[in-house]
């Protein structure tokens, strides 16, 4: 298994907990936290003296976020609050009328379902499609219709970890002319990602995950083209085009993504993410994804060699991104999952199991841990 030194220098993470829980909140590398410190003390002893650098850093944010996205300018990407905030501007945002279906995946987060469901009073659907069985693709392109004018999905389901095909799906959408909308929350930062070659119109993810930044900050991508089918909901200084002329009273919209960003930056946590994007991008996001399938294969082989757990996630490593569900027959999930805590691996329970999630700088010796863990939590429960 694959261990850079330095990624161990990145991460200090206290040696008395296992860290498997990327897929809900990660912890920051030393460089955000440093930069996170120096931002802060500049803000004490400066105030805003420094702020036409902060405006820079965010526009190299944004250049950075478009090299994680292979998307074609930085003008398409607007820095949001998190990624329920970016689906709530596409699903606000489009011209619905009444018949009109939205398709998604019976196994969606609720902020992928929430924002599309509250569209019934204006008369559209949600129409959710079952992900069980060899060929999900296909049962999702099967639903397809006539009245179907959007395709929500996750890149990586939260609960299971399967991994979309989100190309072929892109391909069934743009043949259909219906538009197509990427939750990319659980594969951005795990696994590389191009909109261009997937063609969606719509992708969002956040910060805090498996791009390792902080909470209250999120990425929108929205092509180019599709930009104008969404009407704008919120309103403010810095989404018009001449952002900065406080005494213009005649106003547009940003020709931009920026015209996403109605009001003042969350400039800490733009330094913080910037900080955590160079540490993917300098590692490679092809570097990233391998030594992370290195730690999920190591996890599935450790874990279906023991008698009684069930793997819930996919084991094929084309369907398979960052997260490992498993359950235990005969024991009380739940009970298993406080054990676990109680010792210091920090994993969630999601999907009628318990669910890890390293990442790529995960190193060997934590993962034997939490599985040394696991045994002597799976033989006292069930006692």
């Amino acid at each position: 298994m694959h261990e850079d030194p330095r990624w161990k220098d990145e991460f200090p993470i206290d040696s008395e907990i296992c860290y498997l829980n990327h897929a809900a909140v990660a912890p920051w590398p030393r460089r955000a936290s440093d930069a996170v410190c120096a931002f802060a003390l500049e803000n004490r002893t400066q105030g805003a003296r420094a702020y036409p650098r902060w405006s820079r850093l965010e526009l190299a944010l944004r250049g950075q976020l478009q090299r994680l996205l292979n998307a074609p300018s930085k003008t398409d990407i607007a820095l949001v609050k998190n990624t329920s905030e970016a689906l709530s501007f596409v699903a606000a945002g489009l011209d619905w009328q009444p018949g009109d279906e939205v398709l998604t995946s019976d196994e969606e987060f609720p902020s992928n379902r929430i924002p599309w469901e509250a569209l019934a009073p204006q008369g559209v659907s949600l129409i959710t499609v079952g992900l069980k069985g060899y060929d999900p693709e296909a049962s999702i392109i099967a639903a397809m219709t006539p009245r179907t004018r959007l395709l929500t999905i996750s890149s990586v389901q939260y609960a299971s970890g399967l991994r979309m095909d989100l190309q072929r799906l892109g391909r069934a959408c743009r043949e259909r002319g219906i538009l197509f909308c990427v939750d990319a929350i659980q594969s951005l930062g795990a696994l590389p990602l191009d909109v261009q070659a997937i063609d969606c119109d719509f992708a969002m993810a956040d910060g805090h995950k498996w791009l390792i930044g902080p909470e209250g900050l999120g990425v929108f991508y929205c092509r180019r083209e599709a930009r104008d089918r969404l009407q704008l909901t919120q309103f403010g200084w810095h989404m018009v085009e001449d952002m900065g002329n406080y005494d213009r009273l005649d106003w547009q919209p940003a020709s931009s993504a920026r015209r996403f960003e109605a009001g003042s930056p969350n400039t800490l946590a733009q330094h913080a993410l910037s900080a955590s994007l160079d540490l993917l991008l300098e590692t490679g996001m092809e570097q990233v994804a391998n030594a992370l399938q290195e730690r999920v294969g190591f996890l599935i082989e450790a874990l279906r060699s023991r008698p009684g757990i069930r793997i819930l996630s996919p084991t094929d490593e084309s369907r398979r991104a960052g997260i490992v569900t498993f359950a235990v027959d005969g024991i009380d999930q739940r009970q298993l999952f406080e054990s676990l805590k109680l010792e210091g691996v920090v994993c969630a329970q999601r999907g009628g199991g318990i669910r890890w999630s390293p990442h790529f700088y995960t190193p060997q010796v934590v993962l034997e841990r939490a599985l040394g863990i696991l045994d002597q939590a799976i033989a006292e429960t069930g006692d």
